[in-house]
């Protein structure tokens, strides 16, 4: 099945205004009212409640698709309330999503490590059962020379040392990444409960108040089409796309990624920014289909798996950049480098596996049905 494109000369995309943009935002505005709303009523709950969980999500979800429609749409929106919002809105969901994201790295990356160290365990296991493996890691060690020393094989002594040596730093590798990420998790909690309290957060809501009631469009907004808007957005997702290694992501093994991974530069890695670009732009592709289709926007299953191979491409490049910090604690035994640095092999990896599944998937999005 052929993408659609947003073409504005097709006579069947069908006359879409700013009429139609003013009902979306003011949709959006009055969700991002109610999820305020529950998030006061359940708001001295403690972190990790389902309700202000939830009520933190819808905030989230409204502003993304908010500030995502000023951006798409400016031309048909009064430019100085429009360019004073939109930072606005990224702000306030940036910071309301920092602790999911360090709850989420955590798990993921205590995950890797059983899985890497031979474990099979639930999330909730994660940080008993590294504790419990460096408890075993003497035995462990006892059990790999006598394997050695029976079989005589050097292969088999390498693997089992290998094994053994990760099972060992796997709890301390374990241990420190719980102490560092819980501990930005806690920061971010107390953060984002500051920046809700905050006269700058007063002031986003009263702006959102006001954009539930009346739209600030240009005088010519409400007869103007936003096909040709929309298609902009899409135009500019295809271009960052097709400058994307899209060759180089085909390949098991990216040596240039794992040779940055040595450096000791802590920066984001150089070849993750033009994939987090794209993520960025399909979503504003992803929300200027919602404003053109209203509450009937079909599902696009490519774009959906498009956009989870490049939440997942995220999600393994920041764990990676994670375990990469953590090994450059001061101190640490070499056991936990090593398992630090497997970990962060495995993550580099898992973004490989990342960028080849969004290139499948947006082949077969942009190949036209026979």
């Amino acid at each position: 099945m052929a993408q659609q494109h947003l073409d504005p000369t097709d006579p069947t995309a069908g006359a879409v205004t700013g009429d139609a943009l003013a009902g979306y935002l003011r949709a959006q505005a009055t969700e991002f009212l109610r999820a305020l709303r529950l998030h006061r009523e359940t708001g001295g709950q403690a972190a990790g409640a389902a309700e202000p969980v939830d009520a933190a999500r819808a905030l989230r979800r409204s502003a993304r698709r908010i500030s995502a429609s000023l951006h798409t749409f400016r031309p048909l929106l009064d430019p100085d309330w429009s360019e004073e919002m939109r930072p606005e809105l990224a702000w306030l969901s940036g910071t309301l999503g920092l602790e999911h994201a360090y709850e989420a790295r955590l798990e993921r990356l205590l995950l890797a490590l059983h899985r890497l160290s031979g474990a099979t365990v639930l999330p909730a296991q994660a940080v008993d059962v590294a504790v419990a493996a460096g408890s075993r890691a003497a035995g462990t060690a006892r059990a790999g020379t006598a394997a050695v020393q029976s079989t005589g094989g050097p292969a088999h002594a390498t693997a089992t040392t290998e094994r053994g040596t990760l099972t060992v730093g796997a709890a301390k590798a374990g241990a420190l990444l719980e102490r560092q990420l819980t501990l930005a998790r806690t920061r971010a909690h107390s953060t984002a409960l500051q920046a809700l309290g905050s006269s700058r957060f007063h002031a986003v809501a009263d702006r959102v108040a006001v954009l539930a009631s009346e739209v600030p469009l240009t005088p010519a907004a409400p007869a103007a089409t936003l096909h040709p808007l929309a298609a902009a957005a899409e135009e500019r997702l295809t271009d960052a796309v097709a400058a994307l290694p899209l060759v180089t992501a085909g390949h098991p093994y990216n040596a240039e990624a794992l040779v940055h991974g040595l450096s000791p530069d802590p920066s984001p890695h150089p070849q993750d920014s033009p994939w987090h670009q794209v993520r960025l732009l399909l979503r504003l592709h992803r929300y200027a289909r919602e404003v053109l289709h209203g509450g009937d926007a079909p599902v696009d299953v490519r774009l959906l798996t498009a956009g989870q191979a490049l939440n997942r491409h995220r999600d393994a490049s920041e764990a990676a950049a994670a375990a990469a910090q953590a090994a450059r604690t001061p101190r640490i035994t070499p056991a936990t480098a090593y398992a630090l640095g497997v970990l962060h092999a495995d993550q580099r990896h898992e973004v490989e596996a990342a960028r080849f599944a969004f290139q499948q998937a947006w082949q077969k999005q942009t190949v036209p049905a026979p």
